[in-house]
């Protein structure tokens, strides 16, 4: 069982240190975006923070061995700078999965150029502030739909704190249902700029 366990580590080690963005085209996150800016804690950010990166869909999964993978797009000043992806790998009793949206906002040039060296990990002190969107969510048979959202934390409701760390300050949005918390201690991103 451990020579499985290895063998399936290292090729997801060699697939995430392999991974090109040559093939991608800059695409629209409107829509993630969107539900972002809906939740009243973070939507000042997309305007004050001097760029971002975001990633509209992260899987994690485990069965004692876990990992996360989620591609996105940085950007500054509202135009997308470059590809980046998030990933990471544990070992360990584990169980489940889950799909997220993520954003990680940079305070100034400093945080964003760290990032974008392109092999940027999370230290392990590092977490993220868990948002959800509420229930109320309502289609019209126009397309349209619209939803109200808010912050919870995992201390019956109460707001988190919500200030750079290092000058970054992460985000994390559950799809399909409610997170509460999230650690990002040892997530991995790539980067590679727009050609």
């Amino acid at each position: 069982m451990q020579i499985i366990n290895r063998i399936i580590v290292l090729l997801l080690c060699t697939f995430i240190s392999t991974t090109s963005f040559a093939e991608r085209e800059v695409e629209s996150y409107s829509g993630t975006i969107s539900n972002f800016k809906k939740i009243d804690t973070v939507k000042p950010y997309f305007s004050s923070a001097y760029g971002y990166a975001l990633f509209p869909n992260i899987g994690k999964a485990g069965f004692f061995i876990g990992g996360s993978y989620g591609e996105g797009q940085v950007y500054r000043g509202g135009k997308v700078t470059g590809f980046s992806y998030a990933a990471d790998l544990s070992i360990g009793f584990q169980l489940g999965g889950q799909v997220y949206s993520q954003v990680v906002f940079f305070q100034d040039k400093r945080a964003y150029q760290e990032f974008i060296t392109g092999n940027f990990e999370f230290s392990a002190q590092a977490s993220a502030v868990a948002v959800t969107a509420s229930a109320q969510a309502q289609s019209s048979t126009g397309g349209g739909s619209s939803a109200g959202a808010s912050t919870h934390a995992a201390s019956g409701g109460a707001q988190m704190d919500t200030s750079y760390n290092k000058g970054m300050l992460v985000f994390v949005l559950g799809k399909g249902g409610l997170m509460y918390e999230a650690a990002i201690a040892g997530q991995k991103y790539g980067y590679e700029p727009v050609k």
